[in-house]
C-alpha cells in the first residue's frame, strides 16, 4: 500500500463552493478541527453539511455555520448551536432534522448502494411532509432516501499512512458511517503510525475508502 499522506494544503483542492460535507462526531467530539479549519481558511461558502448536530459556537462545523458559510443544514438537532438556530428562523438558512437513527441509516444507505430505508418514525408528523408511504405486511412505513456526499471529513484516533483508521468511544459516532458515503474521504488522525502496525481487528475504516490523511 502507498501513503496517502497529505498537507492541509493538499487536502483543499478538494474544496469548491456548494459543495456537500458529512461529518463524523457528536456535539464536536470526533470533528476533525484541523480540516474544519482548512475548510474556514480556503473560504468556500454555500455548503451542506450534513452530520448528527451543529456542535457549540466555536467547536466542530460551529464556526461553519457562524460564519455564514453554510447554505444548508441536515442533522438530528441544533439546539446547542444558537447560532444556527438564529438563522434557521431568519431564514438564512435551511434547515432539515432528521430523527437520528434515520440519519444514520440514511447514510448508511448511501453508503450501501441501497434505495433508501423503510422506518415507521416520524409517520403523522411533520417528519411526513412531502415522502411516500409505504405499506409492508399491513404495517405504514416512511421510504427515507439515501444521503451521499461530495466530501466526507472524519477525525480518528489512530491510522495508518494507508488510511485504515480507528475511532475510541464517542469519536466512533458516525465517523464509520460517513466514510462510507462520500466521492472523497478526508480523514485527521491523531496518532499516525506505520502501514502493517495497526491490529486488523481493529480496523473501523479501511484504507481503499480514504483518499487523505492529515496527522493531528
Amino acid at each position: 500500500m502507498k501513503s496517502k499522506v497529505i498537507s492541509l494544503s493538499d487536502a483543499s483542492r478538494h474544496f469548491r463552493d456548494g459543495m456537500s460535507i458529512l461529518f463524523g462526531g457528536f456535539m464536536g467530539v470526533g470533528t476533525p478541527p484541523l480540516l474544519i479549519q482548512a475548510i474556514m481558511d480556503s473560504g468556500i461558502k454555500d455548503l451542506t453539511i450534513i452530520g448528527n448536530d451543529t456542535s457549540f459556537p466555536a467547536t466542530g462545523v460551529g464556526p461553519l455555520v457562524v460564519e455564514k458559510r453554510v447554505r444548508k443544514i441536515i442533522a438530528s438537532h441544533i439546539g446547542l448551536n444558537p447560532e444556527a438556530g438564529r438563522q434557521m428562523m431568519a431564514k438564512e438558512v435551511e434547515v432539515e432534522l432528521v430523527p437520528q437513527g434515520t440519519l444514520a441509516e440514511r447514510i448508511r444507505a448511501g453508503g450501501s448502494g441501497l434505495g433508501g430505508v423503510l422506518t415507521p418514525t416520524g409517520i403523522g408528523t411533520i417528519v411526513e411532509e412531502g415522502k411516500q408511504r409505504v405499506t409492508v405486511q399491513g404495517k405504514d412505513y416512511l421510504l427515507e432516501e439515501p444521503i451521499r456526499a461530495d466530501l466526507a471529513i472524519v477525525h480518528a484516533t489512530r491510522g495508518d499512512k494507508a488510511g485504515n483508521l480507528y475511532y475510541r468511544l464517542t469519536t466512533r459516532n458516525f465517523n464509520p458511517l460517513v466514510a462510507l458515503a462520500a466521492d472523497t474521504v478526508l480523514a485527521q488522525v491523531d496518532e499516525l503510525v506505520e502501514i502493517g502496525s495497526m491490529d486488523p481487528d481493529l480496523i473501523m475504516t479501511p484504507a481503499a475508502l480514504v483518499d487523505g490523511v492529515i496527522k493531528g
